[in-house]
Parts: C-alpha cells; sequence; structure tokens
C-alpha cells in the first residue's frame, strides 16, 4: 500500500563526482521489491512535486537509495545529514517479477545512474539460487557500486571511454566477454534499453527493461509519465502506459521506444 511517511536518514554520502549513497530508516524498506521507487519530498516549500528514486537495496528497515544531482531539487537533497528526517512515498511502482526469473540464466544490465537498482534485483536473484551475471556501463573510471555487484556476482564492465573495462557500451560488454543467457534485465539510458529490446528480439530472448521518465505524482493521477505500447492501456484506452502505475519495469516486447 502507498503512503507518505517520515524516514531518518542514517548515512548520506559521496561514492563518485554528483552520485550519492542515502540509507533511510523506514519500515517501507519491509515493502520494496527490485525495480520499485520511492518519492522523496525536500524541505524548500518551492520544491513541492516528489524527486523519484530507485531502491538501490533493501534490509530490514534500512532502505538504500542512489541518486546523481541533476538538478536544484537532487542539489538540495544531496546536503541532507545523517539523522536528519525526510518526507517520502513509497513503495512506487511494479518491478521486476522474481519468480519469472529465479530458473533462468540472467544478465543484469546497468547504465550509468540506471545501475543502482541492478543491485537489489542481483541480490535477491542470489537469494533464490538464480545464475545471475551483471554488466555495468559508465562514462568513465568513477565505477560507483562496482565493488557491491562484485560481492553479489561475476561483474563485467565497460566505459565509454575506454578507462576501465570493455570501451564501448553494456553491449559491447557482453559480445567482447562472450556472455549468454536466457534474460536480460537492464535500466539505463533510452539508448541503451533500445539496443537491448533489439538485442533479444535477435537473439530470442526476454528481456525487461526498466523505463525512465519525469515523474509528477508517482501514483498515475497526473499522466506526465506515459510511454507507448503495443496493447491498448485499460485506464486512457489508447495505446500507453504509465510508467509509475504500470511500471516503471516492462516486458520490452510490449513497449514501444
Amino acid at each position: 500500500m502507498k503512503r507518505k511517511t517520515s524516514a531518518v536518514i542514517k548515512e548520506h554520502k559521496e561514492l563518485a563526482k554528483g552520485v550519492y549513497s542515502i540509507i533511510l530508516e523506514t519500515l517501507l524498506a519491509i515493502e520494496a521489491e527490485p525495480g520499485q521507487f520511492a518519492g522523496v519530498y525536500l524541505r524548500d516549500g518551492s520544491r513541492i512535486l516528489m524527486r523519484p528514486i530507485s531502491v538501490c537495496d533493501a534490509a530490514g528497515r534500512e532502505l538504500r537509495m542512489v541518486y546523481r544531482t541533476a538538478g536544484s531539487g537532487t542539489e538540495e537533497l544531496s546536503t541532507y545529514k545523517a539523522g536528519e528526517e525526510l518526507e517520502i512515498l513509497g513503495m512506487l511502482g511494479k518491478g521486476y517479477d522474481i519468480s519469472k526469473l529465479k530458473d533462468k540464466r540472467v544478465l543484469v544490465l546497468g547504465g550509468g545512474i540506471g545501475i543502482p537498482p541492478m543491485l537489489y534485483l542481483a541480490k535477491e536473484l542470489k537469494k533464490v539460487g538464480t545464475d545471475v551475471k551483471a554488466v555495468l556501463g559508465y562514462a568513465d573510471d568513477q565505477t560507483f557500486l562496482k565493488k557491491d555487484f562484485e560481492a553479489v556476482c561475476d561483474t563485467y564492465v565497460a566505459s565509454m571511454d575506454g578507462s576501465t573495462g570493455t570501451k564501448g557500451t553494456v553491449m559491447d560488454a557482453i559480445k567482447e566477454n562472450g556472455l549468454e543467457a536466457d534474460v536480460l534485465c537492464a535500466c539505463g539510458p533510452m539508448p541503451m534499453l533500445k539496443a537491448v529490446k533489439e538485442y533479444a528480439k535477435e537473439h530470442d530472448m526476454e528481456a525487461y527493461i526498466s523505463l525512465e521518465e519525469r515523474m509528477a505524482c508517482g501514483v498515475g493521477a497526473c499522466l506526465g509519465c506515459v510511454t507507448k505500447t503495443v496493447k491498448e492501456d485499460p485506464h486512457t484506452h489508447v495505446n500507453n502506459t504509465r510508467i509509475c502505475m504500470e511500471g516503471p519495469v516492462f516486458d520490452a516486447k510490449e513497449v514501444e521506444i
């Protein structure tokens, strides 16, 4: 059940330039599923809309989120200290269905700030005995969360400038390392997700992708975050769907990107 609640900041630190990890103490952590997100409200009254941030990890009452400063709202968030309180709305969206993945070989693919939510997915898949490997794509050598992934599963890296791992994208790393799987699970920039969708189609694979969009409400009311779909949406009766409600995770075959 979605609800707005107060959470205490347990830890807040910078992982790489402009990339921060925040750990909150909240009962919402118990409900969190891989691929979901929470809405964070700022104390500055001029910023009334929530900032959607994906779940990077959840254990007990601790909810970890990793975000990049991309505007005045996240810049303000980055100044908050341990011990302070935040208002958050959660848990939001539909994530990855572990029951569909647990008996298959899975590659989790993360690009840029799409890397954090894939950590929680990799951890949950490992818990149920899934054969899982991770491929992470960075711009440069600022490989935030790489060690966290390596503690969970075999991890491969790509960087656009060639400073670490394969030079290029996560798709280049898959090809260079001869990685095989039954399913691709991905979160990252749109060009990456389009490449994942096409690769899955060419290789007759399943693919589940997490879409990102600007979200105003997070509960499907404003219709500000929609994507085109193959099927008619029961809410709007047109060929689109709300990313914040029916997603952000979709079967790649069902969305037109």
